[in-house]
């Protein structure tokens, strides 16, 4: 560990207190683990694929073991409440026994060459060899676990990784580095660097660098690509994500799902629930039963066990919730519950009816707020859906068998989820999405 460079402190968007503090890398710094990198890589790639899964399995024991301790640091540096930490944790545990498995499963194929005539007399054979050096771009929303997915499996296919974590969370992303050097992963096979868009950039650019993992904004995703060349690029971007309600849905259930899932981590996810179209015979149903929802939710202080929705990463992100939320009302929407901020910390809103043109329903909100829409016709939804830039994971609510296969062909999304909302992963199901939500 080095402690050279400038100094970045971290105030806690709810503590508004040093939380922490991580020192930026200059452009000497950046070329010295690059090369670094560069002279590792074959010394991990030589690590038996049996070695790799045991390293992730112990680690993912010891996240478990500490999990306390890594929403603590997830509730000081990112305003994230207790219990949305742990669940963060016990997500970055799964992640890492996902890793391990996928590590034992790496083969090849014997490929049918006999099919052709000049290929009579031939065999073929691959296999899965590791790309190098990855660079991994994580983001502040989910550090841990995001930082899980892309370390872990890098590890696991025998590569290895320069780290860029976010400013906002240089504590949490260190520890758990720290933890999987404990588990016995070897420091040629990970380093850290701390700083903004300058250091992601160079690390992008360098020729050493064969595969980069970024999770951030569509913007800098773009920007990510144009920088990198041809290399080997996984971007999970943004999302807008919608759910529609049918006539024919468990209205209770749907109000009390999206609840749940539209204000976990303060709405910072990109499949956090956005934009909710629910059919006109049950709409002023669904948004009574909604607002009652959300007005259950508990606000505070993210260290209480009791708090369901802390702050979010800063005052800056609140503060253009709050904007969009008043652009809406000025364009004749109403709001149903919250509305209101307090420094990082936006009360859960509703935001009913807004006009479709508005930002809150247009950009990507990432933030405590939802909006209610109501629509008439399956088809059109569907196509009003459709007309969001974005394209990541969307929810339905309905019985109809008919329905469900419709919109799962119709809707151009990475992933559509059956009575449910658009906020739902499974750490080992393929995740992704289509436009600019990413490749």
């Amino acid at each position: 560990w080095r402690a050279t460079g400038t100094r970045a402190e971290r105030h806690g968007p709810y503590a508004r207190r040093l939380v922490s503090a991580a020192h930026t890398a200059d452009d000497a710094l950046v070329d010295e683990a690059l090369a670094y990198a560069h002279r590792s890589r074959a010394a991990v790639e030589r690590i038996a694929p049996a070695a790799r899964a045991t390293v992730l399995e112990r680690a993912a024991d010891l996240v478990d073991a500490r999990r306390d301790e890594f929403a603590r640091l997830l509730a000081l540096e990112l305003g994230k409440p207790l219990k949305d930490g742990r669940g963060e944790m016990v997500r970055v545990a799964d992640t890492l026994r996902v890793a391990a498995a996928e590590a034992r499963r790496i083969g090849g194929e014997v490929l049918p060459t006999a099919g052709w005539q000049r290929g009579i007399g031939t065999t073929a054979m691959t296999y899965r060899a590791p790309v190098g050096v990855v660079v991994a771009i994580t983001p502040f929303n989910a550090p841990a676990n995001l930082l899980a997915h892309k370390l872990a499996a890098s590890f696991a296919a025998g590569n290895t990784t320069i780290v860029k974590p976010p400013p906002q969370a240089p504590a949490v992303s260190v520890r758990l580095v720290e933890v999987l050097l404990e588990a016995g992963m070897p420091v040629t096979a990970v380093q850290v660097l701390h700083g903004g868009p300058d250091v992601g950039s160079r690390l992008c650019a360098s020729p050493v660098v064969s595969a980069i993992s970024f999770t951030g904004s569509a913007r800098a995703g773009a920007a990510v690509a144009r920088t990198a060349g041809p290399k080997r690029l996984v971007l999970e971007l943004g999302g807008n994500a919608a759910t529609i309600v049918c006539e024919d849905a468990d209205v209770g259930t749907a109000a009390a799902m999206c609840a749940a899932t539209g204000f976990s981590n303060s709405g910072q996810s990109c499949i956090s629930v956005q934009r909710i179209y629910v059919h006109t015979t049950v709409f002023d149903r669904f948004l009574a039963a909604l607002t009652a929802e959300v007005r259950k939710l508990r606000v505070g202080d993210p260290l209480a066990e009791t708090t369901d929705v802390g702050s979010m990463v800063d005052d800056a992100a609140a503060a253009r919730v709050e904007g969009w939320i008043q652009e809406a009302v000025a364009k004749g929407a109403t709001v149903t519950c919250g509305g209101t901020r307090q420094r990082a910390t936006l009360s859960p809103t509703v935001v009913a009816e807004p006009d479709p043109t508005s930002a809150i329903v247009v950009e990507e909100v990432f933030g405590a707020a939802v909006v209610v829409l109501r629509y008439e016709d399956f088809d059109d939804v569907l196509d009003v859906c459709n007309q969001s830039r974005f394209g990541l994971q969307a929810g339905l609510f309905t019985r109809d068998v008919r329905r469900i296969f419709t919109a799962w062909r119709r809707l151009e999304v990475g992933g559509l989820v059956v009575n449910g909302t658009s906020n739902f992963r499974l750490d080992h199901v393929p995740f992704g999405g289509v436009k600019d939500s990413g490749i």
